[in-house]
């Protein structure tokens, strides 16, 4: 099940936006300020790739990670978190997207605030 749903989450969108990530991370990451925010867009992107088969865990944070997580939210995570819950509420709505809506929920709670998560796979 894990092939077939990243297979079918990659096809039809899953590429676009992690390519999307990508960019925000690349351009993110060429001042030194920005390069903490470009390697959380990387790992958005590393997530949207192939969300199946993945688990995302919290990590020890730091008052730093709690410091970039607030002004993440502030930002620009509060809205990447939304749209991926409008998301999982538009896939909810059939039984077979119910898989896709448990991952579309995974990335808003990666999306909300990064910083102190790791993404792994399932043990």
């Amino acid at each position: 099940m894990t092939l077939l749903g990243n297979i079918i989450w990659f096809i039809f969108g899953g590429l676009i936006e992690a390519i999307f990530w990508f960019a925000a991370g690349v351009l993110s990451s060429i001042t030194i300020i920005g390069i903490p925010i470009g390697k959380q867009c990387f790992k958005m992107a590393k997530m949207q790739i192939a969300p199946f088969g993945k688990e995302v865990i919290e990590k020890d944070s730091s008052s730093l990670g709690l410091i970039a997580n607030i002004i993440w939210v502030l930002v620009f995570g509060w809205e990447l978190a939304v749209a991926n819950l409008i998301s999982a509420l538009i896939f909810a709505l059939t039984i077979i997207g119910i898989p896709f809506a448990k991952q579309s929920l995974k990335l808003a709670y990666l999306s909300l605030m990064p910083f102190g998560k790791d993404i792994r796979k399932y043990s």
